[in-house]
């Protein structure tokens, strides 16, 4: 799977970019319409082939971004993929009920992790050593709710509650509760 960080990088430089261009639209109509003195301001051919060229563009960002997001192959396809490892989560009163202390996989291995709510909704987030998040979803109380994950690079990541569930749910975080080891090598 690619890298979040690196899909994120390059769709923040790419949208932000597509978001000045369609900002530069609206300021030069606002200009043209806003001047005085000329019936008809702004030419209607020169709008709306500025207008469809952004939503030509804008469209074609969605559909070249589409399989960057590194989860998506894996949700569309699901019943193509047999996790390596599984995990079963339970979450209740605020607290996260892991199977281990240290859940322990090898790069390389798709991952499941199946988290179950018995009372308020809840995030399952897994984070890096610098905050950053790797993923997230939301775990909502009498629903399927589970990642496939593949780790490509050894770490160790932190579980944190992605989701507000009241003032207790800012101390659901489990440090180091996930290892990645390089294949072959113990921890």
């Amino acid at each position: 799977m690619i890298d979040s960080r690196i899909v994120l990088h390059w769709q923040t430089i790419v949208y932000s970019l597509y978001s000045v261009a369609i900002i530069l639209l609206m300021g030069w109509f606002a200009a043209r319409v806003s001047r005085p003195g000329k019936s008809s301001p702004v030419r209607p051919r020169a709008f709306y082939s500025f207008v469809i060229l952004l939503a030509v563009f804008g469209i074609s960002l969605h559909i070249i971004t589409y399989d960057t997001i590194p989860w998506t192959k894996v949700d569309l396809n699901r019943s193509a993929y047999k996790p390596d490892k599984s995990f079963a989560i339970t979450v209740a009163d605020h607290t996260f009920q892991l199977p281990s202390e240290r859940m322990v996989v090898n790069t390389g291995d798709l991952v499941l992790f199946d988290v179950k709510s018995n009372d308020l909704t809840y995030g399952f987030g897994l984070f890096r050593r610098d905050n950053s998040m790797l993923f997230q979803m939301q775990v909502v109380p009498g629903h399927r709710n589970d990642i496939l994950w593949r780790f490509e690079k050894p770490g160790v990541y932190t579980i944190r509650s992605t989701e507000y569930s009241g003032p207790k749910g800012t101390d659901m975080v489990v440090k180091d509760a996930v290892e990645v080891v390089e294949t072959g090598r113990p921890s």
